[in-house]
């Protein structure tokens, strides 16, 4: 009778697995792919997912990729979060308008993320910074800092301690403006140099997915996107004069930070993850042994450091 009784106990539990497993299946939420129109020429492609009435978190992609990046994370915060991803213009599917008809800088992309925002009715949000996103949302937060919750920051820098040699050539053709520094900067944008941003630094190459620069080289590609990318690199510099505004504002007006930052990475090195403490009262900082796109291989060591954080820093959560 007793092994009766385990067996059962055992069936019972084999049962179980497809219901559960289906539960957890539908429990996730549908990521939806839609379009904000700005002006007859210019749309903005975004990611949507998760319930409008739940807290939203905003995620900002850096260069030379586009909210393809965050693709995994999407559905992973989407059960309990409201999660926006937009494309800023001439990268991933957002319109690429002609450099005569749009000014591409960060002011204007910060510009048309709050216009974004404004039009997806979001009043405070939590935003996910790395790479160009750094810029473009403390841009962002400068504007009105108590529309922001919560800062995570990844990879995405405001500290003259995070720009070391990667940014030498970068920093030349910012202090001379001429055709030769410009073209010495168009290695960064082949596919060799688009594969090692993913690849350089990785503890395990094999969990990256080739797809990704292949998906960010096929958009590079376009017909006048390298001379919008040189456009970006050289407006950089704009940011750099920013940042003692924004420390100050950091001391003043910072929302609880979560730091997750790919130690191996010589565009945005750790030693920029650091300086942050200076300014931000409340803090907590993981350096991950990984590269620059640290989704790509630690999606499920972040994923669970970053629910954890927004759970216990949202007051409104509580």
């Amino acid at each position: 009778m007793r092994s009766f009784s385990k067996l059962k106990k055992v069936v019972s539990i084999f049962l179980f697995i497809p219901v559960l497993v289906t539960n957890i299946a539908f429990s996730s939420s549908p990521v939806h792919q839609r379009m904000f129109k700005v002006s007859e020429n210019l749309e903005i492609s975004y990611r949507e997912a998760g319930d409008p009435t739940h807290p939203t978190v905003l995620l900002l992609h850096g260069f030379p990729t586009s909210s393809h990046m965050f693709r995994n994370l999407i559905p992973a915060l989407a059960t309990d979060f409201h999660v926006l991803a937009p494309d800023y213009p001439g990268y991933g599917n957002s319109s690429q308008p002609a450099r005569e008809d749009f000014t591409y800088s960060f002011a204007n992309f910060a510009d048309l993320m709050e216009k974004f925002i404004d039009y997806k009715k979001v009043n405070k949000f939590a935003v996910y910074l790395m790479d160009y996103g750094a810029p473009v949302g403390f841009r962002l937060f400068a504007k009105n800092p108590s529309r922001v919750s919560a800062f995570i920051i990844q990879n995405g820098n405001a500290y003259d301690e995070g720009l070391l040699d990667f940014w030498d050539p970068i920093k030349k053709y910012w202090n001379e403006n001429t055709t030769e520094n410009r073209n010495a900067l168009r290695g960064l944008l082949t596919l060799g140099a688009t594969k090692w941003q993913y690849t350089h630094g990785t503890e395990d190459v094999t969990r990256v997915s080739s797809d990704n620069w292949f998906h960010d080289q096929y958009l590079l590609d376009r017909e006048g996107n390298n001379e919008i990318q040189l456009d970006m690199f050289y407006d950089y510099r704009t940011n750099v004069a920013l940042y003692p505004k924004w420390q100050k504002l950091f001391r003043s007006f910072a929302p609880p930070t979560l730091i997750v930052w790919g130690k191996n990475d010589v565009i945005f090195p750790e030693a920029g993850a650091h300086p942050y403490k200076k300014d931000i009262k409340d803090l907590e900082t993981h350096i991950l042994n990984t590269g620059h796109f640290a989704l790509e291989e630690k999606l499920d060591e972040m994923v669970p450091l970053i629910r954890s954080f927004l759970f216990r820093k949202l007051s409104y959560l509580r």
